[in-house]
């Protein structure tokens, strides 16, 4: 499990890496081409959006698994600190569920847009490979914490996320 959290790790990193370079070297030639012709290339916006997509979709779980990601915090001292095991495991648990609810929902968009073939309409081609970004990144994240939920010594940093060192 510890090995299948590493290259998950590492291929959501560069994916998202590479999506970035993408994104910044793209909005910088619209720029430029902009300040030296006059007019911005006309597919940059469009491909910007597709590289956006993929870093936060990607960046999600490399927030994931830095225990970087947003949660809500105010009920963390409710309850004793014993109870704090068995709190980890419901939390990734829950986690768990959500994002792969996530998944199954935005992979059932992604089949419906590719039964309709909906094009882009500036670069005129298929939206749903990028869609399937979305289904991805939430499965990859779901088996992240299924792994978490099953084996919780693997979560990162369980002490100082829950600010209780």
């Amino acid at each position: 499990m510890k090995q299948t959290l590493r290259y998950l790790d590492i291929f959501e990193r560069n994916v998202t890496f590479l999506a970035f370079g993408v994104l910044v070297f793209v909005m910088f030639s619209d720029v430029a081409f902009r300040e030296i012709t006059g007019t911005g290339l006309h597919w940059s916006r469009q491909v910007g959006v597709y590289a956006n997509l993929f870093v936060v979709m990607f960046g999600l779980g490399v927030a994931s698994s830095e225990a970087a990601h947003l949660r809500p915090k105010f009920a963390d001292n409710w309850l004793p600190k014993s109870f704090d095991p068995i709190l980890y495991r419901i939390q990734e648990g829950l986690m768990f569920i959500f994002c792969f609810a996530f998944a199954v929902i935005a992979f059932q968009v992604v089949a419906e847009t590719f039964r309709d073939d909906v094009q882009s309409m500036v670069l005129r081609i298929a939206v749903w490979p990028f869609q399937m970004i979305i289904p991805t990144a939430f499965l990859l994240t779901s088996i992240r914490h299924l792994i978490y939920t099953i084996k919780p010594d693997l979560r990162p940093e369980e002490g100082a996320r829950l600010g209780r060192e």
